[in-house]
């Protein structure tokens, strides 16, 4: 997703440091992230939060977890948290990381985040952008490096030919999933949907008739 420059973007993000982290003092905070909560958490990151939906809707329905928004777009990252901040102030469980999830283990220690949630990432279809794919080898050795063992990798998406590049590529990473973790029609699946959230691409290729697929994978 790329979007048109707000002007309005960075003079909000520089008043709101509190709620928006940027990339500076993200690595400033690595091995510290609990302390920006005010509760003690296990900590769970969305790479390419867009316009947030998703995480403000995790971090809404479980409070019992810390989320952290990450998106390397300014205005993307200013829209979600202006949009969060609008609804619901700031909540306790819930911050944004203006940085760049190709490496996350500049900001995240190991074992300092649980979970990764990949929802509806650039396809990037030719062979030649492989490498740009968020579920491509070096991306998972950048997420390895920051969960601990056992750590999940949630991935969503509309592309059915990413959904099996991406099976392929977590068992050749050594990522471990079973049929239990993965479905090729989310919405038509009563189990699997119970407690999802939806993100404004999963509404809008619903509303097509278009099936979401979804994985959980663990290393």
């Amino acid at each position: 997703m790329h979007l048109r420059s707000k002007p309005w973007a960075k003079p909000w993000l520089e008043a709101h440091q509190d709620l928006v982290i940027d990339q500076t003092r993200a690595q400033e905070k690595k091995g510290q992230w609990q302390a920006i909560f005010d509760q003690e958490q296990p900590i769970h990151v969305e790479i390419g939060s867009g316009k947030g939906q998703f995480i403000l809707g995790m971090a809404l329905a479980h409070p019992e977890i810390n989320y952290i928004g990450m998106e390397i777009q300014e205005t993307a990252v200013a829209i979600a948290a202006r949009k969060s901040f609008d609804q619901v102030g700031i909540l306790p469980n819930l911050r944004y990381l203006y940085g760049n999830g190709s490496g996350v283990e500049t900001y995240f220690e190991k074992g300092e985040i649980e979970k990764i949630y990949l929802n509806f990432s650039d396809p990037w279809p030719k062979t030649r952008h492989e490498a740009r794919r968020l579920t491509y080898k070096s991306f998972l050795s950048s997420y390895k490096a920051v969960l601990p063992d056992g750590g999940e990798v949630e991935f969503k998406t509309d592309n059915r030919h990413l959904f099996e590049y991406s099976l392929v590529s977590f068992m050749d990473f050594g990522m471990r999933w079973t049929a239990e973790d993965y479905t090729m029609d989310l919405h038509a699946d009563a189990d699997k949907v119970q407690g999802n959230v939806k993100t404004e691409y999963e509404e809008k290729f619903l509303a097509k008739g278009q099936p979401i697929y979804k994985v959980k994978a663990h290393f």
